[in-house]
């Protein structure tokens, strides 16, 4: 499955590796401006790198044979790294993501009854009547109007939380909760020279300290959530089985302890910053890399039309939207949500010719992993089609890394794909969306892999299916 030259397909933006090793100070302004544009071409096509650097010995991996070891078979001589644990915990706290040991096991019990499949389809419904509000908004709008497609699929991932866990809505307005979270990602996600020097936490951050009007909007309306709902359960009425109940009940079946505040809170924030920024990413990666493919846009319509047709979208309809289901896998492949991820040696560790000592951090990087010249054809170019059941069996499940492995493998990746399908699907219904003239496009690591500046497109109705449309939504 190995390629060096591209097929005549669109290739999308990324940054050009480096040839050469950057220093100390060339290396850290790299980090804090964007982490893509730090990694080499011999990453993209090395199996197994390692070195001594500011963080210490760092062995980059892109074997799917060694990844498996670290990520699942021996998972429990690794932990999270100080350096991700000092960026993320801050502001994202000791909820889910952050967690580790005894307190992440009981978080991922309480958690996990949420995301069964027989739950995550009971979500079917919601997830529709979200993305037909986001199509009737559209609906009024003519054609040629500009909208911020990044922008819009936060809106719409937004509604989706608030009509499924957390079922009473999180209280304030979602355009600026939307804008919350894209500050509080872009201040927080930003590297700092402190952090990857190991300097206490006292010490100013300044991404930190951009970030803390964000932080404080997410602490209020969180209070407001925990608090509007205990009154709830104080006057005896019935509260929804959403993740805030689940939270304030949650009680580890040994000793009967429940969740604290803090650690509810932590969790609240988490799905609500981190949680819906695999399928806004998603999806907006999906629409602009459509609109750079007409192949790709008229196989997808055509998909789109042939399955709803001018129909209600419909559960059975999920499993024959195939190539709308491949276009999100490929732009998860070459854009996905978290675009890197370590972890620290607990013990000294071999894996075949590889040793990794004690201390010493694993890297494994979606971003890099997903475009290896050993592991895919035609790395860097946008072709779903690799993702059609016929073609899928032959990606090793430790190549394609889109929401992790292992015991820590995200809890809502079947949430998130079925989402993005849906919306898509709804999305390409409704209308076209072109990149406006002159617009460039780059991606940025900020914690997720996000189009930096937003997503400016240019709306069009599709006319030949409005009539339809119009008759199948309420």
């Amino acid at each position: 499955m190995t390629g060096s030259l591209e097929a005549p397909f669109f290739r999308p933006p990324a940054p050009k590796p480096r040839t050469e090793p950057m220093g100390l100070l060339a290396f850290l302004l790299a980090v804090r401006k964007n982490p893509l544009t730090t990694w080499m071409e011999r990453h993209f096509e090395e199996a197994v790198i390692s070195g001594e650097g500011v963080l210490g010995r760092v062995t980059v991996v892109n074997d799917p044979t060694v990844i498996r070891h670290v990520l699942l078979d021996n998972a429990a001589n690794y932990r999270k790294d100080d350096l991700q644990l000092r960026i993320l915990a801050p502001g994202l706290g000791r909820g889910l993501l952050t967690a580790e040991g005894d307190e992440w096991k009981l978080q991922r019990r309480t958690i996990a009854p949420l995301f069964t499949p027989r739950h995550v389809a009971g979500f079917f419904p919601a997830m529709v009547e979200a993305a037909e509000r986001l199509v009737r908004r559209w609906r009024r709008r003519p054609d040629g109007r500009i909208v911020d497609a990044s922008l819009e699929m936060t809106r719409v991932t937004l509604d989706v939380l608030e009509r499924t866990i957390f079922t009473h809505g999180v209280s304030r307005d979602p355009d600026a909760l939307a804008r919350a979270i894209t500050r509080y990602f872009e201040g927080i996600g930003r590297v700092d020279p402190v952090d990857i020097f190991g300097m206490p936490g006292w010490v100013p951050r300044i991404g930190r300290l951009r970030a803390r009007p964000a932080i404080r909007f997410f602490e209020e309306m969180v209070a407001e959530l925990i608090e509007g709902r205990k009154a709830l359960i104080a006057r005896g009425e019935p509260a929804p089985r959403d993740l805030l109940s689940l939270l304030l009940e949650a009680a580890d079946p040994e000793t009967g302890k429940g969740l604290s505040d803090r650690d509810v809170r932590a969790n609240i924030v988490t799905f609500i910053g981190a949680g819906h920024e695999t399928t806004a990413n998603a999806l907006s990666w999906s629409i602009y890399l459509l609109s750079q493919d007409p192949r790709s846009r008229a196989r997808i319509e055509e998909e789109v039309e042939r399955v709803l047709g001018g129909e209600p979208f419909k559960p059975h309809h999920l499993e024959k939207l195939v190539f709308t289901r491949a276009v999100i896998d490929e732009a998860l492949r070459l854009y996905p949500p978290v675009p890197f991820m370590s972890r620290s040696a607990i013990k000294d560790d071999e894996i075949g010719p590889v040793y990794i000592p004690a201390g010493s951090i694993v890297t494994v990087a979606p971003y890099v992993l997903h475009r290896h010249r050993r592991l895919w054809e035609h790395p860097d170019s946008f072709d779903p089609e690799r993702f059609l059941p016929e073609k899928r069996d032959r990606i090793d499940r430790f190549a394609y890394l889109p929401f992790g492995a292992g015991p820590r493998v995200c809890i809502g990746a079947s949430f998130a794909l079925q989402e993005a399908v849906i919306v898509l699907a709804s999305v390409v219904r409704a209308v076209r969306l072109d990149l406006q003239e002159g617009y460039e496009v780059n991606p940025l690591h900020r914690i997720t892999l996000r189009p930096h500046g937003g997503l400016p497109m240019r709306l069009t109705h599709r006319a030949k299916n409005r009539g339809q449309l119009l008759r199948a939504m309420p």
